[in-house]
Order: C-alpha cells, then structure tokens, then sequence
C-alpha cells in the first residue's frame, strides 16, 4: 500500500519535473536542503506546513495543487 508520504512526494516530483528544475534548484528556491527535499520526494520525510507552503511557492502553484494526486484514498 503506498502511503500518503509516498503519494505526496511523487506529486512534489512530478511538479518539479514539469517546470525542469533539478533537486537542487527547488530546494534553494524552497529554502530547504537538497537531501531534504530528495527525502520528501520518496516519502521518507514528513515536511512542516510551513516547508509545504514554501515548495509551493517555490513551484509556483496554490497548495491545493500540491495535494492534487487523485482520489484513491488507500492511505
């Protein structure tokens, strides 16, 4: 079963391909660690509110975007 953590950072991922910004680049534009944000993004980390509303920013999309991974709700 694959976790919300899990379906969270495979969101995050997914965003920040689509706009082609490595790790790195998120992460410095988020103000967070790259092995952070890495750890997000394969649903080891459980980020702050105040962490997600920075990725987002830094994405450039409102926070319901980042939740924004579909309706099965197996987690």
């Amino acid at each position: 079963m694959e976790t919300i953590e899990k379906r969270f950072g495979d969101r995050i991922r997914e965003l920040r391909l689509a706009k082609s910004y490595s790790q790195e680049k998120l992460a410095f534009k988020a103000g967070v660690h790259r092995t952070y944000l890495g750890g997000i993004e394969r649903g080891e980390r459980n980020p702050s509110l105040r962490n997600i509303a920075s990725i987002a920013k830094a994405l450039d999309v409102d926070l319901a975007e980042l939740f924004s991974f579909g309706k099965n709700k197996a987690y």
